[in-house]
C-alpha cells in the first residue's frame, strides 16, 4: 500500500501540496464515491481517537467494484507534541493507525496524512520519516540571513503559475510587505491577478504599494525604512503599535533594529570601493552570510540607499546604542518601550556628530 505524508510548519503550503498530491493519486475518472477524505482537526484526545478509527475503517474497506481507493486523513492536528496529540487516547488511537499501516493491506489502497505537525521523536514519527513519501514544507527562518531570497523564489513561482510578471523593485517591495507566510502570499498574489485583469500582466511598484497588504513581518520592514531615512516620528509610531499588540520588545530589536543598522554599516563600508566584490578579502569575510556561506546581496543592497543617509562613524556609533539598548531591555527594569523610543532617537537624530 502506497503511503504519503505531507506535514510541516508553512500550514498554507502543506494544505496545497496535500490537495494537489491527492488530485495526482486519485485513479482516473475516480469520483468522491470512489475516495474517502477524513477531516482531521480534532477538538480533543477522544475526537482524535475517533478520527484514527474512521481513517483504519476506511482502509480496511474496498472502494467501490473493488477499483483503486485514496483515504485522506486531511490536516490532522494530534500528531505533533501538543497537549491533545500527547494524551493517553490520541497516543492510543495513533497506534492503532500505525499498527495498520505497518500490515500489509490491499494494493488498491492509498494513504495520504497531512498534518500540521509531527512529533520525530514518538514512534508514528520516525516509521513515518523512514518507511512513506514524507513530504516537509516548514516555513522560512525571517531571523536568518538570505531569507528575502527564498521567499522571492516562491512568490516568482506563484506568480508565474497566474501568469503574471513580478521582478525588480516590485518584487522586493512584495517580499518585505507580505513576508514568508505561503498562505498570504498565494492571497496577495490572487489580488494583484485580480486586480490586473486580462490586459496587463506586469506588476509595478505602484502595484504592490497600492494592493498588498503589509504582514507583521512587513511592519518590522517599515521600521527598518524609517531608521534608514532617520524618520523617528514613523518608526516610532510602527514600534508602539506593534507593542500595543503584545510584541516583545527584544524580539523587536532583534527583527527590525539591529539587523537595520547592522546592514546600513557594512552597506556604507563596502560601498566605499563602489561594490561588494571589490571590497577587500578582510571586509567581505565579516559581511552577513546566507547559510551557504555566500554574502547577503540582498539585505546590503536594500541597505544601500539608506546607507547614504549617514557617516561611517555615525553607523558604528549606532551599532554602539543597539548593543546598549538590547543589554538594557534583557537587564534592566526600565519600560522597553522607552528603551526603543530613546534608541530610535538617538539612531535618527541628524544632529549627531558625525
Amino acid at each position: 500500500m502506497p503511503i504519503y505524508v505531507v506535514t510541516g510548519t508553512d500550514e498554507g503550503r502543506v494544505s496545497e501540496e496535500a490537495a494537489a498530491l491527492f488530485e495526482e493519486l486519485k485513479a482516473p475518472g475516480s469520483d468522491d464515491f470512489s475516495n474517502e477524505v477524513i477531516e482531521g482537526v480534532a477538538d480533543n484526545s477522544e475526537s482524535a481517537f475517533q478520527k484514527c478509527s474512521q481513517a483504519i475503517e476506511a482502509l480496511q474497506t474496498l472502494g467501490l467494484f473493488a477499483a483503486d481507493k485514496v483515504v485522506w486523513l486531511k490536516g490532522a492536528n494530534f500528531f505533533a507534541s501538543d497537549r491533545t496529540s500527547e494524551a493517553e487516547r490520541a497516543v492510543s488511537g495513533v497506534e492503532n493507525l500505525l499498527e495498520v499501516l505497518q500490515n500489509d493491506l490491499p494494493d488498491e489502497v492509498t494513504f495520504l496524512l497531512s498534518a500540521t505537525g509531527i512529533n520525530g521523536v514518538r514512534r508514528f514519527g520516525k516509521w513515518a520519516k523512514k518507511s512513506t513519501d514524507y513530504r516537509a514544507f516548514d516555513k522560512i527562518d525571517i531571523s536568518k540571513e538570505g531569507w528575502e531570497e527564498q521567499v522571492a523564489r516562491i512568490v516568482s513561482r506563484v506568480a508565474r503559475e497566474k501568469g503574471i510578471s513580478l521582478e525588480g523593485e516590485a518584487l522586493e517591495l512584495f517580499v518585505q510587505r507580505a513576508g514568508a507566510e505561503t498562505r498570504q502570499i498565494s492571497n496577495e498574489i490572487e489580488k494583484l491577478d485580480l486586480y490586473l485583469g486580462k490586459e496587463r500582466r506586469e506588476v509595478t511598484v505602484e502595484d504592490v504599494t497600492l494592493m498588498v497588504s503589509v504582514s507583521h513581518k512587513g511592519v518590522i520592514w517599515e521600521i527598518s525604512r524609517a531608521v534608514e531615512k532617520r524618520n523617528a516620528k514613523r518608526a516610532i509610531e510602527l514600534i508602539d503599535s506593534l507593542i500595543a499588540k503584545n510584541e516583545n520588545a527584544v524580539g523587536l530589536i532583534k527583527a527590525s533594529i539591529i539587523p537595520t543598522v547592522r546592514n546600513l554599516f557594512f552597506a556604507k563600508l563596502a560601498g566605499a570601493y563602489g561594490a561588494i566584490n571589490r571590497a577587500p578579502a578582510g571586509i567581505q569575510a565579516v559581511l552577513p552570510k546566507k547559510k551557504d556561506g555566500t554574502v547577503n546581496t540582498w539585505g546590503l543592497k536594500m541597505a544601500s540607499a539608506g546607507a547614504k543617509n549617514f557617516t561611517l562613524p555615525q553607523l558604528q556609533k549606532a551599532m554602539g546604542d543597539c548593543l546598549e539598548a538590547d543589554k538594557a531591555l534583557v537587564t534592566s527594569g526600565q519600560d522597553p518601550r522607552m528603551v526603543l523610543h530613546k534608541l530610535i532617537i538617538k539612531l535618527c537624530d541628524g544632529r549627531r556628530a558625525a
